[in-house]
């Protein structure tokens, strides 16, 4: 009979069959329900596992997750606005229940985007409509491919077997900290577009939609353009799904026609970098060099007692890179991403500080937005002062400390390079010191944090949406417009791949259910 054992010690010179074989002795299989690696007890690291055990005869497969659908569909498709994580899986799972859908996407699919960004950080040359923010697959095509999670949420199981499904590795169903790797994330997601049109959906790429049409406090379609030859389409429907992701620039349009938003608080920084190698001794110490361990990561979180203002890591990389991730001409924007196996000698992770919208911003509802703005214009400027076009403004931390630009910029993992700039002047007083006093905390808690090496990006500024297009706790739907549902980061309701995923999937199963 199957068996569940959980908080399993398995020593770094173990292995976890030998533990099994004292724990159900008669076992014959076993399926790995969550792994983990301890690492804080120093001269003692260990994994940390919880498994089911199975007898003779039994299986350990897991059982594929199947839905019901409806006995028929006579509407006209649901429209899905962004093809992100919360795009595609709300289309997913629309179409497993039943339910027809169109996903209109402005930017390119995986391979067209990958040679557009391609040509960015080779030349500078920025497509406006598919870049690190637009495209197939959303941001989350170029980042570290973490699954990681804060949510609590029973549609997890899912996306990760639909991942699995489609060539994620298997054990991101049972790490702690899963991560399919950018690599292999741009083979995942055209695959999972493919199951989509199998399943009868329709997708249209280069396809920016320009209007949303209403009437009255209820959505009846869309009107998109063809950003390559400008011919325009009508999509009608009264289900519309809003997934553009916190680098669109639909919300003054949505305001325009009244629809309900709310400024929220969020968070803005640098992004900084330090050899792998320092990071895994600080982290695994004796065991750094272990051929059981990976590349180490870490997460890092500091409170002033005062204010109450947070500074705290953000999308860790390890063995990663540092991405220029522009949408906009005229402007910076930097970000992380890694491979599947984390083999770059470098890095990085987004150190960011706590904006509260009410005390900085009151009512005023694009400020956020504008605030945002003023930091990656400005970035954009550093560069182009010193005769740069594709390059990330950068200093070395020690140097932004004692407010001096860094002289010259060693070897970094940035593909486009980089340039000394004063990155210390883009903020105000009260950041540098909220940035600064946490950055010494930091220090403390991993000793070498702060070196001689240890450098800074501009800017970190798309971690979350300063803006929320509220909706109705229950239905999903906006507050304001009947029919419009709201999702993702750019709606203010999540913050990374796995929660963006899932909240395209709540909604898909609040229009499953208001069809019943």
């Amino acid at each position: 009979m199957s068996k569940l054992l959980s908080n399993i010690e398995v020593g770094i010179n173990e292995e976890l069959e030998d533990q099994l074989q004292w724990l159900a002795p008669d076992y014959e299989s076993y399926r790995i329900l969550k792994k983990s690696v301890d690492a804080r007890k120093k001269g003692n690291l260990k994994f940390i596992y919880s498994v089911k055990t199975f007898d003779k005869g039994e299986s350990s497969k897991k059982d594929p997750i199947t839905l019901e659908k409806l006995n028929s569909y006579d509407e006209d498709p649901v429209l899905i606005i962004g093809a992100g994580p919360a795009g595609l899986f709300a289309a997913l799972r629309l179409l497993e229940r039943g339910i027809k859908c169109i996903l209109i996407e402005q930017g390119e699919e995986t391979t067209k985007r990958v040679l557009s960004i391609a040509k960015y950080w080779r030349k500078g040359t920025l497509n406006k409509h598919s870049n690190v923010g637009f495209g197939e697959g959303g941001a989350g095509l170029f980042s570290d491919g973490k699954l990681i999670t804060r949510i609590k949420s029973d549609y997890i199981p899912y996306v990760m077997q639909r991942l699995v499904q489609f060539g994620a590795p298997e054990e991101i169903e049972y790490l702690s900290n899963p991560h399919v790797g950018s690599d292999k994330i741009r083979r995942v997601i055209p695959k999972l577009r493919e199951q989509i049109k199998k399943l009868g959906g329709e997708i249209f790429f280069n396809t920016k939609v320009e209007k949303i049409k209403f009437s009255g406090s209820s959505v009846e379609g869309i009107q998109a353009k063809n950003v390559l030859d400008n011919s325009t389409k009508t999509f009608n429907s009264n289900h519309i799904i809003l997934a553009t992701g916190h680098s669109s620039d639909i919300f003054s349009h949505l305001y325009e026609n009244d629809v309900f938003m709310e400024g929220k608080s969020f968070a803005v920084g640098l992004r900084v970098e330090h050899s792998q190698q320092l990071v895994n001794k600080i982290q695994y110490k004796e065991f750094a060099e272990h051929p059981k361990l990976g590349a180490a990561n870490y997460k890092l979180a500091h409170t002033n007692k005062e204010d109450g203002i947070g500074v705290y890591s953000f999308c860790m990389c390890p063995g990663g890179y540092v991405l220029s991730s522009a949408t906009e001409p005229g402007s910076l924007v930097s970000n992380g991403m890694s491979n599947y196996n984390r083999n770059s000698p470098f890095a990085n992770a987004a150190m960011v500080v706590s904006i509260d919208y009410k005390k900085n911003f009151g009512d005023n509802l694009f400020a956020g937005m504008d605030f945002r703005n003023s930091l990656e214009s400005n970035a954009y400027e550093m560069v182009e002062k010193n005769k740069g076009l594709k390059e990330l403004p950068a200093q070395y931390l020690n140097d932004f400390l004692n407010k001096k630009t860094s002289l010259k910029i060693g070897k970094t993992s940035s593909i486009s390079g980089a340039i000394s700039a004063p990155l210390h002047s883009l903020f105000d007083s009260p950041f540098l010191n909220r940035f600064s006093d946490a950055i010494n905390v930091f220090d403390r808690k991993m000793k070498g944090f702060i070196n001689n090496d240890t450098l800074l990006f501009g800017v970190e500024s798309r971690t979350s949406c300063p803006l929320r297009i509220t909706r109705h706790k229950d239905s999903l739907e906006s507050v304001s417009h009947k029919g419009l549902y709201p999702a993702g980061e750019g709606a203010g309701y999540a913050g990374g791949i796995t929660s963006a995923a899932c909240d395209g999937i709540k909604i898909a199963e609040k229009i499953y259910e208001s069809l019943l």
